[in-house]
């Protein structure tokens, strides 16, 4: 083997080495570096505008921050508080309602359809054995030790999570102030034409904006507007039942009629006909045709992954990283998109897919 050969190999067993290095060094901080890249990228037009006023970067970079923080961290904080004591609220009132015997009255309902249906099923399962008090109190049980699980695990971990918060707040100042010259600098490693690499850019770019605006927007807006229904026709825990809706409302396919829906329902069936019927046309006309109404504007195809690949890959963004995932799976699922066009130009160089 010729010399030039063994020290190239060396070279790049050596690369090798420190790569894997430094992937050891920075995985750990993963998530709060990805947030703070995802949150730069987001408010950077905000940072740009500021910028012409203020003349300088640091402090520029520092304001944004703050906003920020003021802004997205502070209300989500609140959010979380509140859907604690909501849900612990929610569970002391159903316990006294089985305490006092009041959820019996509340769920006895004389319908002559559900008696001919529990009739059809007697001969499979005998209704007079189910104790609703019994199934209430270990449902309670189980949702009281989930939350005092839940809320345990929030405060042993809370001193993780202040550092975690910082650690994001420290790299989204320099990724503002520093980012066109990370960006600069990681363009001239990839082996592309000019064209092709700012192609790639503005679509990964455009990626994250419109999963965050499109998705997370949307999401809110139904959550907010759940909220405030729920509140006016008086169902218990609003908040904590629009932060639910605003949940799922982020994941395709799925949306806030997974709530109303049998919210609705149930109204009906214990005596708020009107209430019931108010709360699904509502959220059927109003809340869940916001997705429809918004999200194709605020995206406005932005984005050209396919909404199969699109429902996939925030799935398993989800079960991979977490919430994190929401925006890195549909960015991993852009760049794999963008690699094969890639390799379709090179294989192809008259093709024209090449542009990315």
């Amino acid at each position: 083997m010729k010399k030039e050969h063994i020290s190239t190999s060396l070279f790049f067993l050596i690369t090798a080495i420190f790569f894997f290095l430094f992937y050891k060094i920075i995985i750990p901080f993963f998530a709060p570096i990805c947030w703070a890249a995802v949150l730069a990228i987001i408010f950077y037009p905000f940072y740009e505008k500021l910028l012409t006023k203020l003349k300088s970067k640091g402090w520029t970079s520092f304001i944004v921050c703050i906003l920020i923080i003021i802004l997205i961290i502070g209300p989500i904080a609140y959010l979380l508080a509140t859907l604690v004591s909501e849900a612990v609220t929610g569970a002391s009132k159903i316990n006294s309602l089985i305490k006092s015997g009041e959820l019996k009255e509340y769920i006895s309902i004389d319908l002559p359809w559900l008696d001919s249906f529990k009739e059809k099923l007697k001969d499979y399962y005998d209704f007079s054995k189910l104790n609703i008090d019994v199934i209430a109190k270990q449902s309670i049980e189980n949702i009281t030790g989930l939350i005092i699980n839940q809320s345990t695990w929030f405060i042993a971990n809370m001193t993780r999570m202040v550092f975690y918060f910082i650690l994001m707040i420290f790299s989204m100042y320099y990724f503002f102030k520093d980012g066109e010259l990370v960006i600069g600098n990681i363009k001239r490693l990839i082996p592309l034409t000019e064209n092709q690499i700012n192609a790639t850019f503005k679509q990964l770019k455009e990626v994250i904006q419109a999963t965050m605006y499109g998705g997370l927007v949307v999401a809110l807006i139904q959550g907010l507007l759940g909220g405030i229904l729920f509140a006016i026709i008086g169902i218990p825990s609003a908040v904590f039942w629009g932060a639910i809706m605003a949940f799922l409302s982020i994941i395709p396919f799925v949306g806030a009629f997974v709530i109303y829906i049998p919210a609705g329902l149930i109204l009906m069936l214990s005596g708020s006909f009107v209430k019931g019927l108010i709360v699904i046309i509502i959220g059927s006309i109003v809340i869940s045709q916001i997705d429809n109404l918004l999200r194709p504007y605020l995206i406005s195809g932005r984005t050209s992954l396919h909404p199969l690949l699109l429902f996939f890959a925030i799935l398993g963004g989800i079960y991979l990283f977490g919430l994190l995932g929401i925006v890195l799976g549909p960015l991993i699922a852009a760049v794999f998109i963008i690699l094969l066009k890639i390799i379709e130009f090179k294989l192809n160089p008259e093709s024209e897919t090449g542009s990315t």
